[in-house]
């Protein structure tokens, strides 16, 4: 006995009316930028949900193979737990040596019911050398920066970016640059299926 195929929420919606979004993680900043990425992007109205997932990399991901695996495990998690959903995101942050400076940066990755996978990454900046230097020995980017600048939970809030820039580049804006870029597949389906 064949089950019937299960419908999207694309299917029995209107069009023009509303896109489910689940993001792997319940920080604020991150579920904010992908509502305004995807306000940006589409006509259809988007209601995003935040989601705690593991991201199966370390605390703080190291160059980028590490930071995209983090990123497509958020996706691909939500997406497991939530298969309803019209599309799922992954942002994960990251940092790299680039001789002896240690720079930052995100990979976002953007999964629909299809195979048709979005991925972009951040530009990146170099962190000062007292946040380098407890990066290195062990501490996450947020937990060195909030040290460094006497801040509480910066990460969710502006950010490294945040406070280095003074606060003209917050994280938000930061990643929804890298959303945007990650949804180029989805606008432009003709071209990347």
């Amino acid at each position: 006995m064949a089950f019937p195929k299960r419908k999207n929420l694309q299917e029995i919606l209107p069009q023009g009316k509303e896109l489910l979004i689940v993001v792997g993680s319940k920080n604020p900043v991150k579920v904010q930028c992908v509502e305004d990425a995807f306000e940006a992007a589409f006509e259809d109205q988007p209601i995003v949900q935040g989601l705690n997932v593991d991201t199966q990399v370390g605390k703080q991901p190291f160059g980028d193979v590490e930071t995209y695996t983090g990123a497509y495990n958020r996706a691909s998690a939500s997406k497991r737990a939530f298969p309803e959903a019209d599309y799922w995101v992954g942002i994960e942050g990251g940092v790299d040596e680039v001789g002896d400076q240690m720079v930052a940066f995100a990979w976002v990755v953007v999964l629909n019911g299809g195979s048709v996978i979005g991925k972009a990454k951040t530009g990146t900046f170099f962190l000062p050398e007292a946040v380098k230097v407890l990066v290195k020995k062990g501490m996450e980017l947020g937990e060195a920066d909030d040290l460094v600048f006497s801040k509480d939970n910066s990460k969710l809030r502006g950010g490294a970016v945040g406070l280095l820039t003074r606060g003209i580049v917050n994280r938000s804006l930061y990643y929804r640059q890298a959303v945007l870029l990650a949804l180029i597949p989805f606008l432009n389906k003709e071209l990347y299926q």
